[in-house]
C-alpha cells in the first residue's frame, strides 16, 4: 500500500507542493525600498514594508519656542548628515510634552525642503525588525533618518542589545545614508527602579548596569529638555496667537489669563499644554488651524 502511494504521481505531487509551502513559510522575506514619491514612511514591521505619509502631522520650526540651543543643535547636526557628511546619532530626553518629538519631525521638514532626506519612524516593540528595515534602505540614494519616539526599555526586555550593535560597535553597524534619532522620557532609556535591580542582583553590580546604560552612549548628540517658567510658555502662547491671528490687541491679555489657568488645571507648562489650549482657545474663536 505504501509502495503504490509513493510511486503515485498525484501523490508525490502533493508531497512536492507541501514541501514548497512549508519552505515559503520559513523563507525570509524581503521588504520593499520605500517610495521615491514620498519623503516620510513609517515602518510597518508585521509586514516588513513602508507605509508612506502623505502629510506628517508637525508644527513649523518657526513656531517652537524656548527650545532654541536644542534646535540650533539638531537641525545643524540634521544638516551635515543630508549634505553627505559626519553627524551623529540624536537622543532627545527629558519632560514630556517640551517639544521633543515636535522638533524633530519640523526639522526634517525644513532640511528635506532642499535636500534628499527621508524621515522613517519605527515603533519601539518593532526594534526587532531593524536590520530588515536598514537592509532595504541601504543602497538607496537619498539619506535616511530612522525615527523612534518615546524609546525606553522595562525590565526583561532585551531588543536594546539589537539597537547597540546596529548604532555602534556591530560588524555591520548602520548604513552611511541612514542616521538614528529618538526621544525618551529617560536619560539612559530605561527606568531607574530597572538599575537598581541590576545592580542589587547582580555578581558585579557595575558591568551588569553599564551594559544597558551604554545604550544611551551610542548617541552622540545628547539634547536635554526640561520643564519651562511662566514667561516661556507665555512667550509660547503669544507666538501661537500672532501666528494665527488669535486675540490680537487688547484682548490678548485675557487670552494670556486663559492659558495659566488652562496651565494650572493641567498641572503643568510645556510646549504641548501650551499648544492644547491654542487649540481649544482658536476652536472657540472658529478659528482653522492651518500649515
Amino acid at each position: 500500500m505504501t509502495e503504490n502511494n509513493t510511486a503515485d504521481p498525484a501523490f508525490m505531487d502533493l508531497l512536492e507542493r507541501i514541501a514548497t509551502a512549508l519552505e515559503r513559510q520559513v523563507e525570509t522575506p524581503h521588504p520593499s525600498p520605500p517610495s521615491e514619491e514620498f519623503s516620510a514612511f513609517v515602518w510597518q514591521a508585521s509586514s516588513l514594508r513602508f507605509d508612506a505619509v502623505r502629510s506628517v502631522n508637525r508644527i513649523p520650526l518657526s513656531l517652537l519656542r524656548g527650545i532654541d540651543y536644542q534646535q540650533d543643535k539638531l537641525i545643524e547636526n540634521t544638516l551635515r548628515f543630508a549634505r553627505g557628511f559626519a553627524a551623529n546619532n540624536a537622543l532627545l530626553w527629558g519632560a514630556r510634552g517640551t517639544g521633543k518629538s515636535s522638533l524633530v519631525k519640523a526639522i526634517h521638514g525644513e532640511v528635506c525642503a532642499g535636500n534628499p532626506l527621508v524621515l522613517v519612524e519605527i515603533h519601539r516593540e518593532d526594534l526587532s525588525t531593524l536590520p530588515q528595515l536598514l537592509n532595504a534602505i541601504s543602497t538607496d540614494p537619498r539619506r535616511f533618518i530612522v525615527f523612534c519616539d518615546d524609546l525606553a526599555f522595562e525590565s526583561g526586555e532585551s531588543s536594546y542589545k539589537s539597537l547597540k550593535a546596529i548604532l555602534e560597535g556591530g560588524i555591520e553597524g548602520r548604513p552611511d545614508n541612514v542616521i538614528f534619532y529618538a526621544t525618551s522620557n529617560r536619560r539612559h532609556l530605561m527606568a531607574r527602579d530597572m538599575i537598581e535591580n541590576e545592580r542589587s542582583t547582580a555578581i558585579n553590580p557595575s558591568e551588569a548596569v553599564e551594559e544597558k546604560v551604554s545604550l544611551s552612549d551610542r548617541f552622540g548628540l545628547w539634547l536635554g529638555f526640561h520643564s519651562i517658567d511662566q514667561d516661556t510658555y507665555l512667550a509660547m502662547i503669544n507666538g501661537y496667537a500672532d501666528a494665527f491671528g488669535l486675540a490680537t490687541g487688547s484682548a490678548r491679555a485675557e487670552l494670556e489669563k486663559q492659558s495659566l489657568a488652562w496651565s494650572v488645571s493641567r498641572g503643568s507648562r510645556s510646549g504641548r499644554v501650551a499648544w492644547q489650549f491654542i487649540m481649544d482657545a482658536a476652536g472657540e474663536a472658529g478659528i482653522r488651524i492651518e500649515f
